[in-house]
């Protein structure tokens, strides 16, 4: 099973055992007409998995500066508050890393929304909506793999750098032809100008947010942009983009290789692992070097996977102690037997790699241009992750990202944001993804806000833990923030 099928699938079971308190919403109706520009087109959605919902559509300028130079449609879904007498407003829902937010709220569907969801179901209109170039809304399609076999990430040698530039230049032009000029305007600017546009359909005066993982960094954005359009702001798995490309890539490659070791203690003291009663680091590192000799075959279709394409899927398997970490032991074991399949990533319909890595692009600075430069921060990542080798998100997107010929265009960070409403912050102490200073460093460029830590390696806390969930619907009905230092403990 690959790597996206298996979290979908076993992340769902293990919410629904979970009590999970996210609410229904419905995928766009197929064949919908696109509502004129300025105006939502709203209708019952078709789905039975989403009877009683509405979809809608909406146009927004693909150049918010040249607004009749070209539009692109924005898919929407809403489920009305339960409690239409005491309804407070909208609250948008955001899901991280670029993925559709229709799309993963079709899993919490399947799984049944719960009776006791609370107030973030009885009193707000809940609305997801697929960012520009994502899902459902007018999506970014590129023929060009973004890394065939023969392509490396970590080049050993110029020849191998020299490749790698030239095939993210064919892969960009690729898409520029394929797309037009909805590749050069996926930046969080851009994306967050239509989330403003999303307000003014709606006919609201504030909106509530919540954001995962990259819609924090979108949230911020917003915020910054509109900072009176906001009443609440829920931001669950803070990113930092504060510090400079390089070292967000550091921590982000020390915060994953802590989850690995954490990882490996719990193989050492669990029976659910596969590899329990073995050293899990050493199984997992002779691994990644006999890939790296001999790649090995996959079961479904894909190319042979090397070690460096074992270590890049590695970083997903960490995110979710009690769902994924079983299923990474069980895949490195598959692979000890000649089967890779479990470390193969399948584009599905909440996320395609395509459709997050090209916002990366735009969003993040590019210092690193010659592989002399690349060279002294991977060899900094050996030393910093010596089971991961940096093989992390953050490091795809600057390698990935060599030679675009778009040029970047990261928003300003780090300031204090002036007007917006003090947010709500949850961070995990332990996460694969995002270290739990990122959680402080965004409550920094937001007076007022709190972090709530959760003790645990997880993140999309509001899903896995009830105190994050009282906290977050106080929060959003009341805007009473916990006190600073609180730490859920479920």
């Amino acid at each position: 099973m690959r790597l996206r099928t298996y979290i979908r699938s076993t992340l769902s079971a293990a919410l629904a055992t979970a009590a999970l308190a996210t609410p229904a919403v419905a995928a766009p109706a197929q064949g919908q007409p696109a509502a004129p520009a300025g105006r939502i087109s709203w209708s019952a959605c078709t789905d039975e998995e989403f009877a009683g919902m509405q979809c809608g559509t909406l146009r927004v300028p693909v150049d918010h500066a040249r607004p009749r130079a070209g539009s692109l449609t924005l898919a929407l879904v809403r489920r009305p508050a339960d409690d239409r007498a005491h309804r407070r407003g909208t609250l948008l829902l955001n899901d991280g890393a670029g993925g559709s937010s229709i799309e993963q709220l079709r899993l919490a569907m399947r799984i049944g929304f719960p009776s006791f969801a609370g107030a973030m179901s009885r009193d707000f209109d809940l609305v997801a909506v697929d960012p520009r170039g994502v899902g459902h809304s007018t999506p970014i399609r590129c023929t060009t793999p973004l890394k065939p076999a023969g392509v490396t990430h970590f080049p050993q040698n110029q020849e191998q750098f020299d490749t790698l530039v030239a095939h993210n230049r064919a892969f960009a032009a690729d898409c520029l032809r394929s797309n037009g000029p909805l590749v050069a305007h996926t930046d969080l600017a851009g994306t967050a100008r239509d989330f403003e546009a999303v307000r003014v359909g709606l006919g609201e005066k504030q909106l509530n947010w919540y954001g995962i993982h990259y819609s924090t960094l979108l949230g911020r954005t917003y915020a910054d942009l509109y900072p009176g359009r906001l009443r609440t702001m829920v931001l669950d798995t803070a990113l930092d983009d504060t510090l400079p490309p390089t070292e967000r890539i550091r921590r982000e490659a020390a915060t994953a290789e802590e989850a690995f070791d954490r990882f490996t203690a719990w193989c050492a003291a669990s029976t659910d692992c596969a590899l329990n009663g073995k050293d899990a680091a050493a199984e997992y590192d002779a691994l990644v070097a006999r890939a790296d000799r001999t790649p090995i075959p996959t079961t479904d279709g894909s190319r042979p996977l090397t070690g460096e394409d074992i270590r890049a899927a590695t970083q997903d398997y960490l995110t979710l102690s009690g769902v994924t970490w079983p299923a990474l032991a069980q895949a490195v074991v598959e692979a000890q037997a000649g089967d890779a399949t479990d470390f193969t990533y399948e584009p599905d319909d909440t996320l395609d790699p395509v459709q997050v890595h090209i916002p990366a692009c735009l969003d993040t600075a590019r210092p690193v241009t010659t592989f002399d430069q690349l060279t002294r921060l991977r060899n900094d990542l050996a030393r910093i992750s010596p089971h991961l080798g940096g093989a992390v998100r953050s490091w795809t997107a600057l390698t990935g990202c060599l030679g675009w010929p778009v040029p970047a265009r990261p928003v300003a960070a780090g300031a204090p944001v002036h007007g917006a409403p003090p947010a709500l912050i949850l961070q995990s102490t332990h996460q694969a993804l995002a270290p739990h200073s990122a959680g402080f460093a965004m409550a920094a460029q937001l007076p007022g806000s709190v972090v709530l830590s959760r003790e645990g390696d997880d993140y999309s806390m509001f899903l896995l833990s009830q105190c994050v969930r009282e906290a977050t619907n106080r929060y959003l009905t009341t805007r009473a923030l916990p006190a600073p230092g609180t730490t859920c403990t479920d």
